[in-house]
This record gives C-alpha cells, sequence and structure tokens, in this order.
C-alpha cells in the first residue's frame, strides 16, 4: 500500500505542488489574454484620468476669485422679519465662492430668527444666492409666553396684535389650534368668537367668548355640546336676564346631557348657578 501512494506520489507531485502548478498556469492565462489586459489597462487610465480631474476641479473650485458671491436676492419682502437681522446673519454667515457657501449652515442662522418659520436657498449661477423665507402667521398667544402659529407650532416673537389666548400643555398646540377654529366657527353664528381656549392637564375643555361668557366643555363630546348650547342661547339668554333678579349670565356649565348651569352676576355680584333644560 505504501508502495503504491509513493508510485502516486512520483506521478503526480505533491498537493503544494499541484497548487502551485495550477497557479502559474492560471497567471499563465491572464498574461495570455490580450483581451483581459486591454480591458484592465482601460479601467486603470479611466479611473487615473477621474481621479485627475476631480482633482483640478475640485481646487479650481475654492479659489476664492472663481465665481465670487455678489448679493444674496430675497424672493419677496419680508412682512414681519427684520431687515436689519437679514443683513446681520447674511454679513456673517456668507463666506467662500457660489461652490464652497456653507448653504446649509446659513439656512439654520436664518430658521433662528424671529417670525422665520423655514428658509429655502438656491444658487443662482454664476455670483448669487436666492433666498425664500416663510414667515410665522400668529393665531394666538401660548400660556402668555410664546406664539401659535397657524398650523399649531409654538414659536417665540414679540407681538403687538389682539390675539386669542391658548392654555394647554407642552404638546398640545396643535391639538387646540385645531379645536379652537371648530370653536370658534361655531360661535360665530351668534356673532361672538373665542377669546380663550383651555385645555387641563386632565384634557377638559373651556373656551370663553368675546362677550366675556365662559363655556365649561367638559372632556367629550364638546362639538355637540357647543351646538347644543348655540341652538338655544339666544331665547335663552333672554329667559336668564328676566328669571327671578335677572342679571347677566358670566359662566355656563355645559356637561349636561339635557341642559345646562349658568351662573349669574347681578350688579357685580354672582349668584348661584340655575339650571336650564334643553329638550
Amino acid at each position: 500500500m505504501r508502495e503504491i501512494t509513493n508510485d502516486l506520489a512520483v506521478v503526480f507531485g505533491q498537493p503544494s505542488q499541484m497548487a502551485s502548478c495550477l497557479i502559474r498556469i492560471e497567471e499563465r492565462a491572464m498574461w495570455d489574454n490580450a483581451i483581459l489586459l486591454r480591458n484592465t489597462a482601460n479601467a486603470l487610465i479611466v479611473f487615473s484620468v477621474s481621479a485627475m480631474l476631480y482633482g483640478i476641479v475640485n481646487h479650481a473650485m475654492r479659489l476664492p476669485g472663481l465665481l465670487p458671491l455678489q448679493s444674496v436676492r430675497l424672493s419677496a419682502a419680508p412682512h414681519r422679519v427684520s431687515a436689519v437681522d437679514l443683513l446681520k446673519v447674511v454679513r456673517s454667515e456668507v463666506r467662500g465662492n457660489l461652490f464652497t457657501v456653507d448653504i446649509e449652515r446659513l439656512r439654520q442662522s436664518l430658521e433662528k430668527l424671529p417670525w422665520v418659520r423655514s428658509v429655502s436657498i438656491r444658487r443662482e449661477f454664476p455670483h448669487r444666492l436666492a433666498v425664500q423665507l416663510e414667515e410665522h402667521q400668529a393665531m394666538a398667544r401660548w400660556n402668555n409666553s410664546a406664539l401659535v402659529n397657524l398650523q399649531g407650532e409654538i414659536f417665540v416673537a414679540s407681538s403687538e396684535q389682539v390675539l386669542p389666548s391658548f392654555i394647554g400643555q407642552d404638546g398640545t398646540s396643535i391639538e387646540i389650534a385645531q379645536l379652537y377654529a371648530i370653536f370658534n366657527q361655531q360661535v360665530s353664528a351668534l356673532g361672538l368668537s373665542v377669546t380663550q381656549i383651555a385645555l387641563s392637564p386632565r384634557h377638559a375643555w373651556q373656551a370663553r367668548l368675546s362677550n366675556g361668557l365662559l363655556l365649561e366643555l367638559g372632556r367629550e363630546d364638546m362639538q355637540q355640546r357647543l351646538a347644543r348650547f348655540v341652538s338655544v342661547y339666544p331665547y335663552t339668554e333672554n329667559r336668564i336676564q328676566k328669571a327671578e333678579g335677572g342679571g347677566e349670565a358670566k359662566y355656563v356649565d355645559l356637561r349636561y346631557r339635557n341642559g345646562f348651569a349658568a351662573r349669574q352676576v347681578l350688579k357685580g355680584k354672582e349668584r348661584g348657578m340655575n339650571r336650564w333644560t334643553v329638550s
């Protein structure tokens, strides 16, 4: 058996010798393949030329004298944003030429300005940047410390506008803005508007109207309760004023299934709650 094994080794060689022989054969086959060699050489040439061109272009783009920025164009004149603040940011952040200016940094700096909601910037060949600003449109005041825009987003800015007041917890501004629009539309049938809307930590709603009336809406079916009140308010108001002692309703609790309770004020003094049934 050992003799047979030795004979095979003599004929075919050792395994390591066989592997090296195969590698040498493959190498010779590759170097003898003209098409493969030509394709490999072409690929190397294209890569080298591309890398060289990229380096040249990248260096040329960073030259300060190439396409220097000469102006920044606003798509529209701002209504709320201070022109002085805009100019200050542009002078501070616009550096380099048309290609090297950091547009993202400029955008972020502009969006930090009061009344700026969003900014879009694009390059205009050969020497200018075009800037488009979207300004906040104030809907209400938020907890007497900030403002709320039409999208329900909170932002910090100063305003002399007469605005309704929103009172709520963090993360509820969008919900309050949505319900405010609905409530305001409902009471507009009475020639009134909502001047304050509050959402408690327990998710209970209150609304104060432009005539000073405070409505307790509760935590569910707020729209239905308010719609029921609006439908009966004109003649109910007269009934309240003609009731014993008269007086003006200042607080109405709408959380009853078949009516509401009203607290009256007579000559500056509050009276007890009177309940009124709505059929």
